[in-house]
């Protein structure tokens, strides 16, 4: 009886080639990724070589110096906390607008409510530098020149237009039913939005909260045209400041701009797995 030799099926092409497009997809990550962090790097690089000037610093430090840290914790931590205390204001503020604005927008079927919610995003397309002058007039009258509320107060708007879609894009995801329920149990529209739209929308809460931490913490204009004196100095502009006063020892200077960097980067980090959540979790009802 005679035998047959099967031969074996030649691999598809897209079998053969995905390997190599996922490690060339890699390798180009990993660049760009380089390239982006290499500044941050340079900067740790020359805060821990504080005694060297901007042409002598070296690609890796010899030797680890932590004295320029010494001096911007010394120069610099009155105006970290000063950023602190703003930026956890102008959170609470906008939330406070914004949550209850997105759900009225994503709920309640009032008229040109999508017209709002334009208008909204073109609120974030005017300059910037516009809002300050106009705004300086408007703080003088009102007497929030120099304050920590009036600084609070302008850096929140910052991140409401961006806070109000996206929790907006959320919350008419919320089953209405679900609302419903609780009003049928006698909650009104205040407790039904405060113990059960806000617990539903807590991804996108914290997402707006901490993309509002970072615009009032990395805020320069309002923090430089709200400000006259020294009574509020974030580090933003105690930075810009510290160097016309530190041109020379460029290692205090980065070592500031690292420990102004160290808040963001680690609630980012805490707050990443809810970033993401949040952002996509109104893309599909």
């Amino acid at each position: 009886m005679a035998t047959t030799t099967q031969i074996p099926a030649a691999p598809a092409p897209a079998a053969v080639h995905r390997p190599k497009r996922r490690l060339g997809a890699t390798v180009f990550g990993v660049a760009v990724l380089a390239v982006m962090l290499f500044p941050l790097y340079w900067m740790i690089n020359t805060a821990l070589q504080p005694d060297a000037s901007l042409v002598d610093v070296g690609p890796v430090p010899t030797g680890v110096d932590f004295s320029g840290f010494t001096s911007a914790i010394t120069d610099q931590g009155t105006n970290l906390l000063t950023s602190l205390a703003v930026a956890l204001g102008a959170v609470a503020i906008c939330l406070a607008i914004s949550a209850p604005a997105a759900y009225g927008l994503a709920q309640f079927k009032l008229p040109g409510s999508r017209t709002i919610v334009f208008g909204t995003l073109i609120t974030q397309m005017v300059p910037g530098i516009v809002i300050a002058n106009a705004l300086y007039s408007a703080y003088v009258d009102l007497g929030l020149v120099n304050s920590y509320f009036g600084l609070m107060l302008a850096d929140a708007s910052l991140g409401i237009p961006f806070a109000i879609v996206l929790m907006r894009s959320f919350m008419v995801s919320i089953p209405r039913e679900v609302i419903e329920a609780a009003e049928v149990d006698g909650a009104g529209r205040m407790r039904t939005f405060v113990q059960v739209v806000l617990p539903m929308s807590r991804n996108s809460l914290i997402t707006a909260g901490l993309f509002s931490f970072l615009y009032a913490w990395s805020d320069f204009m309002f923090a430089l045209t709200l400000n006259t004196t020294d009574d509020v100095k974030p580090i933003t502009l105690g930075i810009y400041q510290y160097i016309g006063a530190h041109v020379g020892d460029w290692g205090s200077v980065m070592a500031a701009s690292v420990l102004s960097a160290v808040p963001a980067a680690v609630l980012l980090v805490l707050s990443q797995k809810y970033i993401a959540a949040g952002i996509t979790g109104g893309s599909v009802k």
